[in-house]
């Protein structure tokens, strides 16, 4: 089954693009709960360019993400790319 995604706004305020979002949850190198927040959950990959990316979403049933925000990745989750 083919994972669907959702994009809100606010997930292209820093440049990514829809094709950037989707290489990174392809190239994923960390998923982990993040935050206290329930159902909120950070993914690291990398985008088009080959660029650390972080991404944050929740989960909308088994096969929908919401996704919400995306960014280059922040200096303190880098080692996950080592």
């Amino acid at each position: 089954m083919d994972l669907q995604f959702r994009f809100r706004k606010s997930a292209f305020k820093h440049g990514f693009t829809e094709a950037d979002i989707r290489h990174a949850f392809e190239t994923c190198r960390y998923i982990g709960k993040y935050g206290t927040r329930e159902n909120v959950y950070l993914l690291l990959g990398f985008n088009m360019e080959a660029n650390p990316t972080e991404i944050l979403y929740n989960e909308i049933g088994d096969d929908m993400v919401n996704v919400f925000h995306a960014m280059p990745c922040r200096n303190r989750f880098l080692y996950q790319f080592e």
